[in-house]
């Protein structure tokens, strides 16, 4: 759930940062929404393409 330029740029992890404080303030206000479970936001991705690089084989 992250764009490729927040992956590429490096801004992934202060994104997740800011999305772990939301569901923090949330789970406190309305613990019951999240079945008394404090939320988890998804893992970093490695790598976010819009259009992933093809491996193309060369011809010899």
């Amino acid at each position: 759930m992250m764009t490729p330029k927040s992956v590429h740029t490096g801004r992934a992890a202060a994104v997740r940062q800011q999305r772990q404080a939301t569901l923090a303030d949330a789970f406190t206000r309305t613990p019951a929404r999240f079945k008394h479970r404090m939320p988890q936001p998804q893992k970093l991705p490695t790598a976010a393409w819009i259009n992933p690089p093809t491996m193309e084989k060369k011809a010899a």
